[in-house]
């Protein structure tokens, strides 16, 4: 499990966005999220890289934290 700071994550569309594009790279994936502090928790087989690249093309930066 890797927890990601995401500070443009702010609302339901947000979340939405991030779990497709999550989704769409590992079908499998669990995702937790905690909008009040722009939080994510994954659980992938893919790694951080492959991640954050992904959620950057969706208009998403993240950190890693």
């Amino acid at each position: 499990m890797t927890n990601y700071f995401i500070p443009d994550m702010s609302c339901g569309h947000c979340k939405a966005t991030i779990e497709k594009t999550v989704l769409g790279l590992d079908p499998d994936a669990t995702l937790a999220f905690d909008m009040p502090a722009r939080t994510l928790v994954v659980q992938t087989s893919h790694n951080d890289a492959s991640l954050l690249t992904a959620l950057d093309a969706a208009g998403y930066p993240a950190t890693a934290v």
